[in-house]
């Protein structure tokens, strides 16, 4: 069993607790990591004087970082290339030592402790695998059933609910290097959760699937997320993986943490912005002519001119008798906005459309390389 670190000791470390007395399972209290690169020079005269005379400069892949995670949280981490999302996953598995901070992951610093600590994990990185190519998946499973200590009904318990869940019951002697990608994702996340770990670190683990096989493994992280209680940090470019599976985000740019919060309260905060979409006739409106020249937009903007200038709306051209008109709905409601364009269009077709994750998400990322700050509510803690 692992060492863990008792609760006197946690606050003791200056590390925050949970509000029910209880340390979070992870605790990450201002993590920096800094890489020295070496500058090279140009050509065969550069590449000479580098021999004798390195320059070097500093890259802060994580910057000054703090968060917790409770017990049982599916949380989304996620950001742009080069943000800093892989480079706090390996510090949080023990792969990686960080320049500067605390980590407590289940009562253990992860680079101290690896082999305690890679006892109470479970990983999956994307496209390596953990499974022995040579071997059948089932030959695999009871492998790493020995390396984790398993007992035998335990082991047939959990691997029965994987079977079920993720219907891998014709895979299971089929030999690794066989399976599509699809098939070994599945098994992967099967091998990650053998042990039981109270934390599993998912880094894309649905990169390149179908949809069908992407929401079995929707499925299966939530029915283990639900049965075991298991702690889940779920990083990946996929944004309909974490709007379905992660009520709280973490959010980083640039080794920052731009945002902490509940995926509801980012939408709320910077989804203000909702999109009718109207199909109209054209003929109606007196547009004969090519729908998609300028007078075609100035001839509905006509109509709906108090409407826009009221509430600062912004009326685009789809393509077609397609028109949009984008609208804050903390100025004025759905309904409203429906009553005016039915009352001032021959509508054909409406459709109303929320903001989704990925547009919110994109416009962040592009706020803050604007800005270059942080830009909404950093490193919350749970106290």
């Amino acid at each position: 069993m692992a060492l863990t670190m008792s609760l006197s000791a946690h606050h003791a470390a200056g590390l925050p607790t949970a509000s029910d007395g209880e340390f979070p399972i992870i605790t990450v209290s201002h993590l920096t990591k800094v890489y020295r690169q070496v500058v090279r020079r140009e050509g065969f005269t550069g590449a000479l004087i580098d021999l004798f005379n390195r320059r070097y400069r500093e890259v802060r892949a994580v910057d000054d970082i703090s968060f917790t995670i409770a017990r049982g949280e599916i949380v989304g981490y996620i950001g742009a290339n080069g943000a800093g999302k892989s480079t706090t996953i390996k510090i949080l598995t023990g792969i990686l030592v960080p320049t500067s901070g605390k980590v407590v992951v289940n009562g253990l610093v992860p680079w101290r402790e690896r082999f305690r600590h890679t006892r109470q994990i479970g990983v999956v990185f994307g496209q390596r695998t953990q499974l022995w190519w040579d071997l059948a998946v089932i030959e695999a499973f009871r492998l790493l059933k020995e390396i984790y200590r398993v007992p035998e009904r335990e082991f047939r318990r959990r691997l029965d609910l994987f079977v079920e869940v993720l219907d891998i019951a014709d895979l299971l002697h089929t030999q690794v290097r066989k399976l599509s990608l699809g098939q070994r994702m599945k098994c992967d996340l099967a091998a990650s959760l053998l042990h039981n770990p109270p934390v599993v670190f998912l880094d894309e683990p649905t990169i390149g699937l179908d949809v069908a096989v992407k929401q079995r493994i929707r499925k299966f992280i939530r029915t283990v997320n639900a049965e075991e209680k298991t702690t889940v940090i779920l990083t990946t470019h996929d944004l309909k993986d974490i709007e379905a599976l992660c009520p709280r985000l973490i959010i980083l740019d640039r080794g920052r943490i731009l945002y902490d919060g509940s995926q509801a309260g980012l939408l709320e905060r910077f989804g203000r912005y909702r999109r009718l979409f109207m199909e109209l006739d054209l003929r109606a409106l007196g547009i004969e002519g090519d729908p998609t020249s300028p007078e075609a937009l100035d001839r509905v903007r006509k109509h709906l001119r108090e409407l826009i200038e009221s509430y600062q709306m912004r009326l685009r051209h789809r393509g077609g008798p397609i028109f949009s008109l984008s609208f804050d709905r903390t100025q004025i409601s759905a309904s409203e906005v429906l009553e005016a364009v039915l009352k001032s269009l021959p509508v054909h077709d409406l459709e109303l459309r929320e903001p989704d994750l990925e547009q919110i998400v994109r416009a962040i990322y592009e706020r803050s390389s604007q800005d270059q700050q942080v830009i909404a509510t950093p490193n919350r803690t749970r106290t």
